[in-house]
């Protein structure tokens, strides 16, 4: 019987697309030879382009509204039950469990069921990589091994070349400004940083001869730290980079086009390593995809956002050509709170940003307007195709018990949250629940 393979998940923050094999001017080298060698899903998403919950909705198999990661761990959020990780769903095949640096689902490591918990001084590339180096010479296999990169969460270090400086060209979202230049060269010396970190763990995976033997996941929980991308449901917010090499398929320097979502990794690792899937999982495995025994594995995937900094409920239903998105709160503008504070941000907020009135219902083609900018939802010709999607998105929430359909969705016990008219994240919170 063919030993399962050991499963190493790399990942970052809020890097969302911005690496080298996605076309950008990212120099990240080690994220392309690792895409060179395996496979790079195009059209892959999280589940909520908050910090928390992508990762939460990863681990489980399951939305956040229904595995309880409405919002941030470190705001007093938790899984329902951290049973339903996916260390647990592997350990009966024999599976040793390590978690190293960044994990973000519970402010207790312990709680989560890892079989080691490696403490490491910070969760910066130049302290995990040797870490995770460590564990790989001293882990028996089969092992499932988180290794989780700080980078490139904000604040960025400064910018590590004049001539990004001058010239980096800012997402597509954004003007064109010394202060976005500056703002997005200091990205990219995040991402040099974090690939150097993935670089180094790649290299001793292959000194020990393991490349046959083990599947590297390598992705981020959502889009990058910039205005309009992070904590939206924009496909700035909830597109990410999604890179995978080694057994079952994962091979060849292949391409998919093909929506495939964060859900979907779950259960891939349970049909890899034998193991029969949890009933709750809400994702597809992908090996059929990436065998081609199947043309696509979703007509539509979901996307949310409950809390992250403040309370901004809206889903949406991206198809390959329509996103529908629906917002549900009660606050019209912006949620400047759920943008992290940066220069890019003080640009926006200074050309009125803040007092942009946003529509309940927002309808884009993405075929003809892939940057999301023009909002169909008010067009007569498009009127067939908004009720078609946002018919098709209650009956989601509908199908998954989506608390959101009863109303306001409270904070928890103990946890804590900005107001919606706060500027910052970082302003003093002023909501919260104590019991």
């Amino acid at each position: 019987m063919t030993s399962p393979p050991n499963v190493l998940y790399i990942h970052s923050h809020d890097t969302g697309r911005y690496v080298q094999p996605y076309g950008h001017q990212v120099l990240t080298p080690n994220i392309q030879l690792l895409a060179d060698q395996g496979v790079l899903f195009r059209q892959a998403f999280c589940a909520t382009p908050t910090c928390s919950g992508s990762r939460a909705a990863l681990l489980t198999g399951q939305h956040c509204h229904n595995n309880g990661m409405l919002g941030l761990a470190h705001r007093g959020w938790e899984l329902e039950d951290y049973g339903r990780h996916i260390v647990h769903a592997l350990r009966p095949a024999g599976y040793r469990s390590i978690l190293i640096g960044e994990q973000h689902i519970s402010e207790d490591p312990e709680v989560i069921g890892y079989d080691e918990v490696i403490e490491v001084d910070s969760h910066h590339a130049p302290d995990i990589a040797p870490a995770a180096i460590d564990a790989l010479h001293a882990t028996p296999e089969p092992f499932f091994m988180s290794v989780g990169f700080f980078e490139t969460h904000r604040q960025y270090r400064v910018p590590s070349s004049v001539r990004d400086t001058l010239y980096a060209l800012p997402p597509a979202n954004l003007p064109d400004t010394p202060e976005t230049r500056a703002d997005m060269a200091a990205l990219k010396a995040s991402a040099r940083s974090l690939d150097q970190g993935i670089g180094a763990v790649l290299n001793a995976l292959h000194e020990l001869g393991m490349n046959e033997r083990t599947l590297i996941i390598a992705t981020t929980d959502h889009g990058l730290a910039f205005p309009n991308a992070k904590a939206t449901l924009y496909d700035r917010g909830i597109g990410v980079m999604l890179v995978m090499r080694g057994p079952g398929g994962f091979a060849g320097g292949r391409v998919f086009d093909q929506l495939v979502t964060h859900l979907d990794i779950y259960p891939t690792l349970c049909e890899l390593a034998g193991v029969e899937p949890p009933e709750w999982l809400q994702g597809r495995s992908l090996l059929p995809l990436v065998r081609g025994e199947v043309a696509r594995l979703h007509d539509e995937i979901f996307a949310e956002m409950t809390y992250h900094a403040a309370y901004e409920p809206q889903r949406a239903v991206r198809t390959e050509r329509w996103k529908y998105i629906r917002r549900f709160g009660a606050h019209p503008h912006p949620v400047l709170a759920n943008c992290d504070d940066s220069a890019s941000k003080r640009v926006m907020i200074e050309a009125g940003w803040g007092a942009t009135e946003l529509p309940d219902e927002q309808l884009y083609d993405l075929l003809l307007d892939p940057n999301e900018a023009h909002d169909l939802a008010g067009s007569r010709e498009h009127a067939a195709i908004l009720q078609e999607l946002r018919e098709r998105l209650i009956e989601w929430m509908r199908a998954t018990d989506d608390p959101l359909l009863d109303g306001p969705v409270p904070l928890p016990e103990g946890a804590w949250a900005n107001d919606p008219s706060q500027a910052s994240p970082n302003d003093p919170y002023t909501v919260e629940r104590t019991g």
